[in-house]
C-alpha cells in the first residue's frame, strides 16, 4: 500500500513553507462581561471597501443573474427579428428603440427577480411559517385571499394586459374595449379575487387531503357553461378571449412563489405537508377561476351600458381629450413607472402590517429585505418601459407582418410574399416553432420535471415531460392563431379542448393530473405573455379580426392535453414491460421445470 504524506509536510520537505497557524485570540477581541456577569457582544470595525472593490465583488454576482435574463429573452428576440427579415423580407422599423426596449426588459427582469428573492419572498417565508402557527384558520384564509389579489397587481405579466385596451376597436368590440379601458382597475381586481380564492382553496385542499380531481371537474363545469352562454351573443363573445388569456397571465414569478410557500406553510402547521403532491393544485385553481370571474364581469358590464352607450361615451371623451393634454403620469414614460410603484407598493404594505399588526414580529435582516423590495419597485418600472417601448412592440410588428406571408397588405410591398397555402404552412409554422423554443428554455419547467420525475418514480422522465409541455405549447399557439386566421370562434376550440382534457383527467392517475394541470401554468413566464400577447393583437389588427386574444389559452390546454397523454402511455409502457417480464420469468420457469423432469 503507497505511503501517505500530509502536504504540509511535503511542503515543508520542498523548502516551500509549512502552514501558518494563526491562534484564535489574534482575531477576536477578548472577551468582556458586564456587571451582571452577562458576555457583552463585541464590537467590531465594519469593512470599508473602496469603489474598485466594490464593483469587483458585484460584477460575477449580476452577472450570472442579467446572463440567465439575457438567455430569456434573447433567443426569441433574434428568432422574431431573422424571420421579419429573411422570410418575410421586412426590415424592423425602429430598431434602435426595440433593441433599447429589449435591454430594459433585461435589466429590469434582473432588479426584479433578484428583488422578489430577497426582499418579498422572506416575507411570504415567514408568514406561511408563523402565520398559521398563531392565528385561527379563518384569518389565515382571509391573508391568504388579500395576498392572492396583491400578488396579481404585482404580476410584471399584467402590464401587457392592462396595455392591449389601446389596439381594441370601440366600434366592433365595445364590451371588450369597456373592459381594458374604462373598468382596467376592476377587471385586475376581478382576476385577483378569482386568485384569491383559487389560494382559499389550494389551502384547504392542502388540509384535507382533496384529490385535485373533484376541483377541475367543479372548476370547469361554471367555465365551460358561462362560455357556452356568451358564445350566443356577438358582443360578449368579443370579450370571451380576454377572459380565457386572464388565467393565462396569473400564475407567474410573484403569484405562484408567494401563495404557494402560505399554502404549504399552512398544510404543514397542520401535520399534512408531507405529502408528495404538497403543493400542486393552486397554480390549477389560479388559472381557471379568473376566466369565471372575467366572464361574470363581463355579463355585468352588458347589464350596466349597451354598446351604442359605450361608443357614444367613448366619442365624447375623446373629443374632451382632444382640449386638454394628458398628465406627466397618464403618457409614457411617467405612466409605466406610476404603474410599477402601484404594482408593489400596496402588496409590501400588506405584507408589512401582516408580520407587524397580526404576528407581532420585527423582520429578521430588514435592511436586506427592503434593499430587495427597493430593487423589485425598480425593476418593475424598467420593465414596463421595456415592455412598452421593446418587448410590445417587437411582438406587434412582428405579428402585423407575418400575415403578408399569405394575403394581400396594404402596408407591405409585393404581398402577399409566397403563394397562399404556402404562406398559410410559414406562418403556423412560425407559431409552432415560437411556442416550442420559448417553453424549452422556460426555467420553471425545468423544475417542474424534476419534480414530476420524483412522483413517478422515475416512470416520467425530466426530458420526457419538457419536450411534452413544448410540444403541446406549440400546438397550442399554432391553434390560436388558426383561430385569427380563418376567423374560427374560440368556442370552437376551448370547449372540445378542455372536454378532452376532462375525459383524459378522468383515466389519468392522481400524480400526472397534477402534473399536466400545474404545467399549464408553468409556461406562461413573463417574457413569453406579453411577447404573443403582442403579437396575437398585431395579427388580429392586420387580418381585420375583430380581437387577436385566444392564443394564450391554447398555449395552456394543449399542454395538459399532451402531459397526460404522455403519462398515460408511459404507464402503458411500464405495464407492458412488466407483463412481459412476468412471461418471461413463468417461460424460464416452465422450462427448468421440465429439465428436472
Amino acid at each position: 500500500m503507497a505511503e501517505r504524506y500530509r502536504f504540509r509536510d511535503l511542503q515543508q520537505a520542498w523548502g516551500l513553507g509549512g502552514t501558518l497557524e494563526v491562534s484564535l485570540n489574534d482575531l477576536v477581541p477578548e472577551p468582556k462581561f458586564g456587571p451582571d456577569g452577562k458576555l457583552i457582544p463585541a464590537e467590531y470595525e465594519r469593512l470599508k471597501l473602496d469603489r474598485d472593490e466594490k464593483l469587483r465583488l458585484l460584477q460575477p454576482y449580476a452577472s450570472i443573474r442579467f446572463k440567465d435574463q439575457l438567455q430569456a429573452v434573447a433567443p426569441l428576440a433574434v428568432y422574431l427579428a431573422l424571420f421579419q427579415i429573411l422570410v418575410l423580407r421586412q426590415l424592423i422599423d425602429d430598431s434602435l428603440l426595440i433593441t433599447a426596449g429589449l435591454f430594459a426588459v433585461i435589466i429590469g427582469l434582473m432588479f426584479f427577480m433578484e428583488g422578489l428573492r430577497i426582499g418579498l419572498m422572506p416575507f411570504g417565508n415567514t408568514i406561511g411559517n408563523s402565520l398559521p402557527r398563531r392565528s385561527p384558520l379563518p384569518l389565515v384564509l382571509l391573508v391568504t385571499f388579500l395576498l392572492g389579489i396583491g400578488v396579481t397587481f404585482a404580476e410584471p405579466a399584467i402590464g401587457a394586459l392592462q396595455a392591449a385596451g389601446a389596439n381594441i376597436s370601440v366600434e366592433r368590440a365595445p364590451y371588450l374595449y369597456a373592459l381594458l379601458n374604462q373598468y382596467t382597475d376592476v377587471l385586475v381586481l376581478v382576476v385577483g379575487a378569482s386568485v384569491g380564492l383559487a389560494a382559499v382553496i389550494g389551502t384547504l385542499r392542502f388540509l384535507s387531503g382533496w384529490s385535485l380531481k373533484p376541483l377541475i371537474y367543479l372548476s370547469l363545469t361554471p367555465v365551460l357553461a358561462l362560455t357556452i352562454y356568451a358564445s350566443t351573443d356577438p358582443q360578449l363573445t368579443a370579450a370571451m378571449g380576454l377572459a380565457w388569456d386572464a388565467g393565462a397571465v396569473t400564475t407567474g414569478p410573484v403569484t405562484v412563489p408567494l401563495v404557494l410557500s402560505l399554502g404549504i406553510g399552512i398544510a404543514a402547521a397542520a401535520g399534512k405537508g408531507g405529502g408528495g403532491l404538497s403543493g400542486f393544485g393552486i397554480v390549477t385553481l389560479a388559472s381557471l377561476f379568473p376566466i369565471a370571474g372575467v366572464l361574470l364581469l363581463t355579463l355585468y358590464v352588458s347589464t350596466t351600458a349597451s354598446p351604442a352607450e359605450i361608443i357614444e361615451a367613448v366619442r365624447l371623451s375623446a373629443a374632451t381629450a382632444q382640449d386638454t393634454s394628458p398628465n406627466w403620469f397618464e403618457r409614457s414614460p411617467g405612466q409605466e413607472i406610476v404603474l410599477g410603484i402601484r404594482a408593489i407598493l400596496p402588496l409590501v404594505i400588506f405584507l408589512v402590517l401582516v408580520q407587524r399588526v397580526i404576528l407581532r414580529e420585527k423582520l429578521p435582516n430588514a435592511n436586506e429585505v427592503f434593499l430587495g423590495i427597493g430593487l423589485t419597485i425598480i425593476g418593475m418600472c424598467i420593465f414596463n418601459l421595456g415592455l412598452t417601448y421593446g418587448l410590445s412592440k417587437l411582438g406587434s410588428n412582428a405579428g402585423s407582418l407575418v400575415p403578408s406571408a399569405f394575403m394581400d397588405l396594404p402596408s407591405v410591398e409585393d404581398s402577399p410574399i409566397y403563394r397562399y397555402r404556402a404562406g398559410l404552412i410559414i406562418a403556423l409554422v412560425f407559431a409552432w416553432i415560437l411556442g416550442f423554443g420559448a417553453t424549452v428554455a422556460e426555467p420553471a419547467l425545468n423544475a417542474l420535471g424534476m419534480t414530476a420525475e420524483q412522483l413517478t418514480s422515475g416512470v416520467f422522465k425530466k426530458r420526457t415531460l419538457i419536450y411534452s409541455v413544448s410540444v403541446g405549447v406549440a400546438f397550442g399557439i399554432a391553434i390560436g392563431l388558426s383561430k385569427l386566421i380563418f376567423d374560427l370562434p374560440l368556442v370552437w376550440l376551448v370547449v372540445p379542448g378542455y372536454l378532452i382534457a376532462l375525459v383524459l383527467t378522468a383515466i389519468s392517475s392522481e400524480a400526472f393530473v397534477n402534473v399536466a394541470w400545474d404545467s399549464a401554468g408553468v409556461t406562461t413566464g413573463p417574457i413569453t405573455v406579453p411577447l404573443v400577447l403582442a403579437m396575437g393583437l398585431g395579427f388580429g389588427n392586420a387580418t381585420n379580426a375583430v380581437e387577436g386574444f385566444g392564443i394564450l389559452c391554447m398555449a395552456s390546454v394543449g399542454p395538459i392535453i399532451t402531459v397526460m397523454c404522455t403519462g398515460l402511455w408511459s404507464e402503458y409502457s411500464v405495464r407492458r414491460q412488466r407483463r412481459k417480464a412476468r412471461q418471461t420469468a413463468l417461460v424460464a420457469g416452465e422450462q427448468e421445470a421440465q429439465s428436472i423432469l
